[in-house]
């Protein structure tokens, strides 16, 4: 099993939000509705590109920007992240039954060591960040990785993700994809189950997008 993490295992885009309408405001602007939608599922360095176009700023330095967001999404993880509807019913059905699992985000080694406090370090047997590969999603790269990692098949994998981006990622590594939409929709896409929430979901259902049967 092949976890992402924001939006998908837990609420944080809305933490996102905070951070990136105060970097905005710290500018001297107002980050628009469409920039913060193309943001959800990107890296730092592209999402920070995002921002200073938007901003009619394109001279900024992204690393300046990474640096200043990653603090205060520091600070807002410590208090206020919480789970998504259904991901740690779902995830504790995965772990108690034994299923190699991984997280696989585009957020990077710092602020995930912060979430997992919340997640549980023994949630996952392999951690894939976002600063720790050398192409983020979509590229296939993490899922791979993860599915290395693991050392199970990528084909064997079920990755779960609530944005366009994440699921590109997934589909071109090979893996089977259950999309979760959280802030921004997923558009029907051949290969990729779509659920409301996680609620829904369970290990019959898993094992169904493998091809296998149930129980």
């Amino acid at each position: 099993m092949l976890f992402d993490m924001d939006g998908t295992l837990v609420d944080s885009e809305k933490l996102w939000d905070v951070a990136l309408h105060e970097l905005a405001a710290e500018y001297g602007g107002t980050l628009t509705g469409p920039a913060r939608r193309a943001m959800i599922g990107t890296a730092m360095a592209a999402s920070m590109r995002i921002l200073h176009d938007d901003l009619g700023q394109p001279e900024r330095d992204p690393q300046v920007s990474a640096e200043w967001i990653n603090a205060r999404i520091l600070e807002l993880f410590r208090t206020g992240l919480r789970w998504r509807p259904g991901a740690l019913t779902l995830l504790r059905a995965v772990r108690a039954a034994g299923i190699p699992t991984a997280l696989v985000t585009s957020s990077g080694r710092p602020l995930v060591e912060v979430a997992l406090d919340t997640l549980g370090r023994d949630s996952f047997d392999a951690v894939v960040c976002g600063d720790e590969v050398d192409s983020a999603k979509p590229h296939p790269e993490p899922y791979l990785t993860a599915a290395r990692l693991l050392d199970v098949p990528i084909g064997r994998c079920v990755a779960i993700e609530d944005s366009p981006t994440g699921v590109a990622s997934a589909l071109a590594a090979g893996a089977a994809v259950l999309a979760v939409p959280a802030e921004v929709p997923v558009p029907p896409t051949d290969g990729v189950h779509q659920v409301e929430s996680l609620t829904s979901a369970d290990l019959e259902l898993l094992a169904a997008l493998l091809g296998e049967p149930p129980g």
